[in-house]
């Protein structure tokens, strides 16, 4: 049977790691070695920072909204609350651009949200 060297498959792997260092500072993006604990290190930084960053958009959002409520005569809770109760289903996104952008539109919803709870 055939000897089977692997050099190819080996130098492909490393390429592809030193690939994926390209731009880093010093050895990590020249040596194998430093240039793996960089990649892995990186990616466990990028796994985080994505759920990191849903968070963040997340506590924008509520910010933008408490603030539009505000000014509409409410707080978030109540806003959010009344909002339910009168059935409206928009997400945090959607409201937060609302106030933004359309600052008449958001305080129709206000006072939807505000018939919705005197009943």
């Amino acid at each position: 049977m055939a000897r089977v060297k692997g050099a190819l498959s080996t130098r492909k792997r490393r390429n592809k790691t030193l690939k994926l260092a390209k731009g880093y500072f010093g050895a990590k993006s020249k040596l194998f070695k430093t240039a793996k604990e960089a990649v892995m290190k990186s990616g466990n930084y990028a796994y985080v920072g994505r759920r990191l960053k849903k968070r963040d958009f997340r506590r924008l959002w509520i910010t933008r909204i408490s603030a539009a409520a505000k000014i509409n005569g409410m707080n978030y809770s109540t806003f959010m609350n009344g909002l339910k109760k009168a059935g409206v289903a928009i997400n945090r996104k959607m409201l937060a651009e609302l106030a933004v952008s359309d600052a008449a539109g958001f305080a129709s919803l206000a006072k939807t949200a505000k018939k919705a709870l005197e009943k």
